[in-house]
């Protein structure tokens, strides 16, 4: 069986990531959380004083930030559960990556144009063998244009913000469903309008609108897809 990329592109809290991972798992494919790579960036700024949150004002070293990029290690490792974690400088840093602070502020250092176009070129070092379930925010637009199978995620902001707290609760981050929403309508607008790499659905992307699925309903359309109207397995 030949080996493809397959690029899930979407809003923030559709569950690409769930996606992703069942998807991997299913076809033994390495799963790349490209939001992941930004979220880190922007931990490592906060830890190293590059923003400074002030609460309704902020700091922000823009080319301190730039410059780091080229400096923190990133990995992709997979624990005993084949569960893929983000490692920063060899620390496992998933379970802090979607903290209320690092939230607020990775769709800020994520629009940078020079920092985009570096983590892209990790991503595409990354998915240059094949053999990748890719997702993001720009895969299918400019990470990887001429993926085998390009997905578009959405579902309704509600649901969508419901997801988020739940899932924060379950990390134990205290927060109010209220804050949860207004920082995915800020996501939306600013990965939707920022220039370099917008967030959109490019036109051989398949729209899979998950606000009324299951998890297992997603995942089964998608094999549909590959098995028959891809013909990709």
């Amino acid at each position: 069986m030949k080996k493809i990329i397959i690029a899930i592109d979407g809003y923030s809290s559709t569950g690409k990531s769930t996606l992703a991972s069942m998807l991997s798992n299913y076809l033994n494919y390495r799963h790349i959380n490209t939001g992941s790579m930004y979220r880190a960036i922007t931990l490592y700024a906060l830890r190293n004083k590059w923003i400074i949150d002030l609460g309704t004002k902020s700091s922000v070293n823009r080319d301190a930030i730039i410059r780091a990029a080229d400096l923190i290690n990133l990995e992709f490792k997979f624990d005993h559960d084949n569960i893929c974690k983000m490692y920063m400088n060899s620390e496992d840093v998933d379970d802090k990556l979607k903290s209320p602070l690092v939230s607020k502020y990775v769709s800020q250092i994520s629009v940078y144009p020079l920092l985009r176009k570096k983590i892209v070129k990790k991503q595409q070092s990354i998915g240059r063998s094949k053999g990748v379930v890719m997702e993001g925010r720009d895969i299918g637009s400019v990470v990887f244009p001429n993926a085998e199978l390009k997905l578009f995620i959405t579902a309704s902001i509600k649901v969508r913000a419901q997801r988020r707290y739940q899932e924060l609760m379950s990390l134990g981050v205290k927060t109010k469903l209220s804050d949860v929403l207004h920082n995915l309508e800020m996501r939306d607008s600013s990965d939707s309008n920022r220039k370099d790499s917008p967030l959109y659905q490019v036109n051989d992307a398949i729209l899979i609108d998950n606000t009324s699925l299951t998890i297992d309903e997603q995942f089964n359309t998608v094999i549909e897809l590959l098995n028959s109207e891809k013909n990709l397995l």
